[in-house]
Formats: C-alpha cells, structure tokens, sequence
C-alpha cells in the first residue's frame, strides 16, 4: 500500500506492507531509530510517539493507519541546534540511565507540559506510569521533568514549537 506519512513536519511517501508496524516504518524505511522497539505488546512504551499530537504506542498502530496523519517523534523535540528543555532536564538531571526508556519518557514529558505547564510529581508520575525503566526507581527522571518545567513550563507546541500551552488540565496518559 502506498501511505504518505506526516513525520516531524516532512512529507514521507513509501510503499509498505498493510501489516508494517509504525514503530518499524520509522526505524527501518525512514531511519528514525530515535524510536526504539521493545516489547511489542505495549507494555514498555519505549515506542511512544505522537500521532496527530496525542501518544501513542508505535509498536501497536500499523503504518498504514498513520496514512494522511503527522507523527512526531524524539527527533522532532530539538529546535535546530537547541534542544527540547525535555531534552535539557534528562541530561542535566541525569534522566538518562542507559537510555532504552528515553525517547518514550521524553515524548510523554513534552506532552504532559504542553497540557500543564506546572504539574505535580503525582502528575507526571501518573503521565509516565505507562513507561517501564527498567535502570531506575524514576526519580531521576521525575526531577528531569520537574526541571523542563520550571524552564519552559509547557511553552511549546507540536504544531508550531512556539505557542503558549493551555493552563493546568487534567492529564490522562
């Protein structure tokens, strides 16, 4: 089938298989291997990326559906040369660890601060409670989150990188 693909704002058309995973087709026919495949039975959430800015488990939403759609993914979080405050918090933080959980805990971070732009530790625990680190008991990552907040607080969009995100809402991940 052919599918033309919205990935971090460029146009993708490829022939796929209806059975490609999303989670594949970055990897293997874009090369976006910042999404990394673990589990395949979405328990992990190393694959989360955004489709149509909301997340979701690449490994469980076959290419052919994303057809017409945008996709984002840990790619797309740096502005140029400048990175994400995401992106900032895990490494002056040490959100890190190994690194296998990252770019699913980093697309979560940036969306629950696009929906709030100060949330509680319960809130971004309850936002990254569908990601598995399997390095560290989470603080770490708390407090990377914690820190993107208090520099940015959400202030940028999927869309436009720029625009003010909305107020305090309840997140639901």
């Amino acid at each position: 089938m052919r599918i033309t693909v919205t990935v971090n704002g460029e146009q993708h058309t490829r022939d796929v298989e209806p059975r490609l995973l999303l989670v594949h087709f970055l990897r293997d026919e874009l090369g976006l291997t910042g999404t990394h495949w673990g589990c395949d039975t979405s328990n992990c959430g190393v694959c989360a990326v955004w489709l149509d800015g909301t997340p979701v488990k690449s490994c469980t939403v076959l290419a052919v559906m994303a057809d017409g759609h945008e996709v984002r993914t840990v790619e797309g979080l740096a502005h140029g040369a400048e990175l994400d405050p995401v992106q900032q918090g895990f490494v002056a933080c040490h959100g890190l660890q190994c690194g296998f959980c990252t770019p699913g805990m980093m697309m979560t971070a940036r969306w629950l601060l696009d929906h709030n732009a100060d949330p509680s530790e319960d809130d971004i625990r309850k936002a990254i409670s569908g990601q598995v680190c399997r390095c560290t008991g989470y603080e770490n990552i708390v407090r990377s989150i914690r820190w993107a907040a208090e520099h940015d607080g959400g202030a940028r969009t999927a869309d436009t990188g720029t625009e003010q995100a909305p107020g305090r809402e309840e997140v639901r991940a």
